[in-house]
């Protein structure tokens, strides 16, 4: 719901960034909708290929300049960056509240974790640096230079609107890129926004741009332009796919962080409460809809019955309505299709034999009224048969399964193409060790529900991605080396 803190800010002008902000070519624009009331929140422009290509080639003329800036002028332009979303984060928080359906509480931790990206990237472009190398000869010195690769274009996603555009484009632009961003047709507000307070950190015209509206068109230009040399997609392993195929007919470097499945795993010396408040807190974050969630829970056969009961409890527990809110903890599904795989995946699986011991239905009248809101529920009696255990569900379903052993436990967590992130509580040692190494994704929470952070490397293995963001790698997926063969 549009209240009045924020009303007025919503009611603007949206426009693209091509160089200066400007409004589509043809004028036309799309409706940001309300996911918890159905109501349109602002109109946006809608850009094709040609807006794309002009983005891209305002980023290609900028790209010479940016990249001969001192880094330490970037670093500092980045700084100012992330103090102004901080200074900025209850607004911020609130828009992005509006037009993704995050509870309030956790859109405040999302402008945080935005500005943590901006602030490490800040820190770290002042580090980079080339090698001297012992030469084979007297005559001779050998180097390395780690120089930018040029103009690097990002495709994000809905769910962390603001700090799925940081991720990518803070150590892009402190590697010395410039950048094209495509939003989440969805979400696109706090990308504005978050370009904004780029922009108005001292960012020279054309090293960041944003573009918005027709996907397909968009990252098709990004895929055939020559002069951009990177993309970082986050998204479906679908998507991913057909980035992956056409990427290839030019060499592009790409970065994918894809769909996961993730298995969340206790086993009977796991302190009790901590391990249930932790399955809950992961499961139903952002109600579910991020790449990271637990989507099967396996607990340990010894303490099965008291885990589901008290995980059952809190997940009825909590306080599902309008995300802008305070008290609430679940907030409503993105839109339609959100809310009909969610029910598709407790439909086939009561049908194929699941017990549901909570939810199971979409919300509806009253505060519910014009959104898409689905019960948190928890399913026992889940086989591998059913969907919900074959396709991440993208929402607050929790299915629950025992395990006898670790060898089993570990057989069932990787028997998935996906491997994003996995979890695992015990209070073994060298079961830690154990779990760390065996278990096949590219993140994993030992005794942790929330592993992500902007100083460590975050990314996928098998169908999950390649590459990784965050961290010291990810800014390095930003250079490339030069050898300087010197001859003296």
């Amino acid at each position: 719901m549009k209240d009045a803190a924020h009303a007025s800010w919503l009611d603007r002008p949206w426009r693209l960034l091509i160089g200066e902000w400007v409004p589509a070519e043809d004028g036309r624009t799309f409706p940001v909708i309300n996911p918890a009331t159905g109501e349109r929140l602002a109109e946006v422009p809608y850009a094709g290929a040609a807006e794309a290509g002009r983005a891209i080639e305002s980023a290609q003329k900028a790209f010479p300049a940016w990249a001969a800036r001192p880094a330490a002028e970037r670093a500092g332009l980045l700084q100012r960056a992330a103090d102004r979303l901080l200074a900025d984060r209850e607004r911020l928080a609130r828009l992005l509240t509006a037009e993704s359906g995050k509870p309030i509480t956790e859109a405040r931790g999302e402008i945080g974790y935005a500005a943590g990206f901006l602030q490490f990237a800040a820190e770290e472009c002042k580090r980079i640096g080339g090698r001297t190398i012992p030469a084979s000869s007297p005559s001779r010195r050998l180097l390395t230079l780690r120089q930018p690769i040029g103009v690097a274009a990002a495709i994000t996603i809905w769910n962390f609107p603001a700090a799925a555009i940081t991720r990518p484009v803070a150590p892009a632009l402190a590697a010395g890129c410039t950048v094209v961003v495509k939003p989440d047709e969805r979400t696109p507000l706090s990308a504005i926004a978050v370009c904004e307070a780029l922009q108005e950190s001292g960012l020279p015209p054309g090293v960041l741009n944003l573009v918005t509206g027709d996907a397909p068109a968009i990252g098709q230009a990004f895929l055939e332009h020559p002069a951009v040399g990177k993309i970082n997609f986050t998204g479906s392993t679908e998507v991913g796919r057909y980035l992956m195929r056409h990427a290839a007919d030019r060499v592009k470097r790409l970065t994918l962080e894809l769909g996961g499945h993730a298995p969340f795993i206790v086993f009977d010396d796991a302190d009790p409460e901590a391990s249930v408040q932790a399955a809950v807190a992961s499961k139903f974050r952002n109600a579910g809809q991020t790449c990271i969630c637990a989507n099967r829970i396996y607990i340990h056969e010894r303490i099965f019955e008291p885990f589901a009961a008290r995980f059952t409890e809190l997940a009825c527990a909590l306080h599902a309505g309008d995300p802008q809110d305070e008290t609430v903890r679940v907030g409503p599904l993105i839109n339609k299709e959100g809310y009909e795989k969610v029910a598709h995946h407790v439909e086939d699986a009561c049908s194929k034999g699941a017990t549901v011991l909570c939810g199971g239905r979409r919300l509806t009248g009253g505060a519910f009224v014009g959104g898409f809101y689905f019960e948190p529920t928890v399913l026992t009696g889940v086989t591998d048969q059913m969907v919900i255990m074959q396709e991440e569900t993208f929402g607050p379903v929790a299915p629950l399964l025992s395990f006898s052993g670790e060898a089993d436990v570990i057989a069932a967590a990787n028997a998935t193409p996906y491997g994003l992130a996995a979890y695992c509580y015990t209070r073994n040692v060298s079961r830690v060790f154990r779990m760390a190494e065996q278990l096949r994704f590219g993140v994993g929470g030992i005794n942790d529900p929330f592993p992500g952070t902007p100083q460590a490397p975050f990314g996928g293995w098998k169908a999950s991605g390649i590459g990784k963001e965050g961290g010291q790698m990810g800014l390095e997926s930003f250079l490339e080396t030069k050898l300087v063969s010197w001859g003296v």
